[in-house]
């Protein structure tokens, strides 16, 4: 499980297209600083499983459902990418429940800067749509945010100076693919409550 709370921004420094999967290699000197195999990092909010540690350079490999539903498979050597490993059960949670198991993605429509923040409407597809609320809590690229707009197929966030400097949403622009992680509270109340009225 993690936050959404980036630690920091890695470097994809090797890429292995397989026939049904990839290998990243990427570097990242805090979040590799006692990764050891076989635990859990996010990258640009899909949560991977380090397979090799080596001089601040971890090794995941991404299977065929990862890259459909992710944009991972878009990545290249040189790209950056939000990393974040698992949260400690004695850590406190400073964004929200985010599994890193991504639903789908979106696209940066437009990004408009005000004076102490960055306003950016992203594409929402139509079957997540029912799980996103105003003032509610998704996950973008494995950043937690809050969602400050909703308008049919599309959600607005607000980026304070912090998350722009620390993230990729720094330097996204219209046009960039964004991985999108609903609340999964909202899917499971969805289920309760279907299979609630179908025994009622």
């Amino acid at each position: 499980m993690f936050t959404g709370i980036v630690e920091e921004l890695g470097e994809v420094v090797a890429l292995e297209h397989l026939r049904d999967s990839a290998r990243l290699s990427i570097r990242g000197e805090l979040v590799t600083s006692d990764a050891a195999h076989g635990e859990s990092i996010a990258v640009n909010g899909v949560c991977l499983t380090v397979v090799g540690n080596q001089d601040s350079v971890f090794s995941v490999d991404v299977m065929k459902e990862s890259l459909d539903r992710s944009s991972l498979g878009a990545l290249k050597v040189g790209s950056r990418v939000n990393l974040e490993r698992a949260v400690r059960a004695d850590q406190r949670l400073g964004g929200h429940i985010v599994q890193g198991h991504v639903d789908g993605t979106g696209v940066l429509l437009t990004r408009e800067a005000s004076e102490h923040w960055v306003e950016m409407r992203i594409s929402l597809p139509t079957e997540l749509d029912r799980y996103v609320v105003e003032k509610g809590s998704i996950t973008v690229d494995g950043v937690s945010l809050t969602v400050t707009t909703l308008e049919n197929g599309n959600f607005g966030v607000s980026l304070i100076p912090t998350t722009l400097n620390l993230t990729t949403l720094g330097f996204k622009q219209p046009g960039d693919p964004v991985n999108l992680e609903v609340d999964v509270i909202a899917k499971y109340v969805e289920k309760l409550v279907g299979a609630h009225r179908l025994g009622a």
